[in-house]
């Protein structure tokens, strides 16, 4: 057997790595091929001139178009977040009570919003808000959009912190337990904290998930960066160009909180491993010195 050959894959050989290349070499030369295809056809329907692009250029589209849809997303976005990481840590630790009828309603809540799509969500708030006048009429799409965010991503992020929650070692709970501490207290003081910290990454990516499906808020009207690309490039005839604009908006803002969450969790790995060896090193050095530890 290969030195690199494992239990569940063996290193291929030299046929099977040159067979590789070649699958790798043909279907590169396939894709190149279809967005050559793709830019002749763009560039024969006049969708690549610069006339197209100008728009861009100036001032007036960003701040008429692109920018106050950007608002609107982020706006919704944030509110969303915070909303839900709240209804979250109540669902999460509802999940968790002792009581039995706590915990089916929370679990009930939190199946029945994860079950359900943002888009029917939103749709279903949007005319319930309407017809029971709760919001203003310029409201209604922002708080239909903010409500779909907060009951979707609520429900995940109590699953999240359950999790979070359910793994940290028994002891934790034991030790809160001997110190009479009560349920509430052991839960605020000991336990929501590190499963927070422990599951910040996840956090993160699911505010990510929540900045996205904001663009859902286009099929009830709500002003956002899609939306609003949408309205500049039926105003100046561009569509593929904003489009890509929104785009790469977009992926900006989505790479940018992706990479804070990578950043993050890389800390938090490097903080846990610097505690387990300066645990280790006081470990020792009690031990070397005949001192009991934790005194």
């Amino acid at each position: 057997m290969s030195a690199d050959a494992t239990v569940l894959y063996d290193a291929p050989g030299p046929r099977a790595r040159l067979r590789n290349r070649l699958v790798a070499v043909a279907f590169i030369a396939i894709l190149v091929a279809v967005l050559a295809y793709v830019i002749y056809i763009l560039a024969g329907n006049d969708q690549l001139t610069s006339e197209k692009w100008n728009p861009f250029v100036k001032s007036t589209t960003w701040t008429t178009y692109i920018l106050p849809g950007l608002w609107g997303t982020l706006k919704a976005a944030v509110l969303s977040i915070i909303l839900a990481l709240l209804l979250g840590a109540v669902l999460g630790i509802g999940r968790l009570s002792d009581h039995a009828w706590v915990r089916a309603i929370a679990g009930l809540l939190v199946e029945v919003f994860r079950a359900i799509p943002v888009l029917i969500l939103m749709i279903f708030t949007y005319y319930l808000y309407a017809d029971y006048a709760i919001f203003p009429s310029s409201q209604l799409a922002f708080a239909a959009v903010v409500t779909g965010l907060t009951l979707y991503n609520g429900s995940v992020i109590a699953e999240i912190l359950r999790s979070g929650i359910n793994s940290l070692p028994k002891g934790q709970t034991e030790a809160s337990m001997a110190l009479g501490l009560r349920k509430s207290q052991m839960m605020r003081i000991i336990l929501l904290p590190q499963a927070v910290t422990a599951m910040l990454p996840a956090l993160i990516s699911q505010m990510v998930i929540a900045l996205k499906d904001s663009a859902l808020g286009y099929a009830i009207g709500y002003v956002e960066v899609v939306r609003s690309g949408i309205q500049s490039a039926s105003y100046y005839g561009n569509y593929l160009p904003a489009l890509i604009v929104v785009a790469v908006v977009m992926i900006v803002i989505n790479f940018g909180l992706s990479s804070l969450a990578t950043f993050i969790e890389g800390r938090l790995r490097r903080g846990a491993r610097h505690t387990d060896v300066a645990d280790a090193d006081t470990t020792d050095i009690a031990a070397a010195e005949n001192i009991p530890f934790g005194r």
